[in-house]
């Protein structure tokens, strides 16, 4: 309880608490004692490269908490620019396809027939002969043309070529004479009309080149003269008869 002490007993009289007021004793400080363990004795003589990382602080709309996280960097897109440049060098490569092709494969079986020298003439000039017995369904023929063409600008005034449809009967004679039994089948003939070899189907210009050149310098033997390749059958051809009998394809 407390006790009133005043003068004036009208007057509001001054409280004073009797309770006792607790001291308050002080904290007591615990002092923690740190221990290092170092297992590398070299640990301070090494110097790493410190580890950068980026954080990102979001905010979060919901409690109010910001979170961290480590942003992984994205891959980089290829710009606007890259994606032209990338286009143009398509096209300039296509382009280019595109040109070759018409230049190595614009030569047909048809052209090297309108080209070619007539088998009656050819064996009367006194030149030596390339003959090449074809068909127009012939793979092998049409993919082997355009070496044949360059061979034939090559040694076109020295040599000549003369191409035998096998289609046609009117070559029957032949066909059995040189033993043709697939396609392309070149003979290569001496200035006197001798068969000096063939070479049959698809293989390396260079052997077509070596032996026509042979020819043109009137050698004894032509360096390839029993050579066989990937061919098409002679037995599968489809006979028909010419309408023009001055053609000699």
């Amino acid at each position: 309880m407390a006790r009133l002490i005043s003068s004036n007993p009208i007057t509001f009289h001054s409280f004073q608490p009797c309770l006792p007021i607790p001291r308050h004793h002080p904290f007591k400080t615990r002092k923690f004692h740190t221990l290092s363990c170092q297992t590398d004795p070299n640990l301070h003589e090494k110097e790493t490269p410190p580890t950068e990382k980026k954080l990102v602080v979001e905010s979060n709309p919901v409690n109010g908490q910001t979170n961290k996280t480590t942003a992984t960097p994205l891959p980089q897109l290829p710009t606007k620019d890259v994606n032209n440049k990338i286009a143009v060098v398509s096209t300039l490569a296509a382009l280019g396809l595109f040109l070759s092709t018409r230049l190595d494969f614009g030569v047909s079986l048809k052209d090297l027939s309108a080209i070619a020298m007539p088998y009656e003439e050819a064996l009367s000039n006194g030149k030596p002969t390339v003959v090449e017995f074809y068909a127009d369904w012939c793979e092998v023929c049409r993919e082997l043309a355009p070496d044949v063409y360059k061979v034939e600008q090559q040694y076109k005034d020295r040599v000549n070529f003369v191409m035998l449809n096998v289609d046609n009967t009117k070559w029957e004679q032949e066909l059995d004479e040189f033993g043709v039994e697939g396609i392309p089948h070149f003979a290569f003939l001496d200035r006197e009309g001798n068969e000096e070899g063939n070479v049959v189907g698809r293989l390396p210009r260079q052997y077509l080149l070596e032996n026509v050149d042979a020819l043109a310098s009137g050698q004894a033997s032509v360096p390839h003269a029993r050579v066989v390749g990937q061919y098409s059958s002679a037995e599968a051809r489809k006979v028909h008869q010419v309408v023009d009998p001055r053609s000699h394809g």
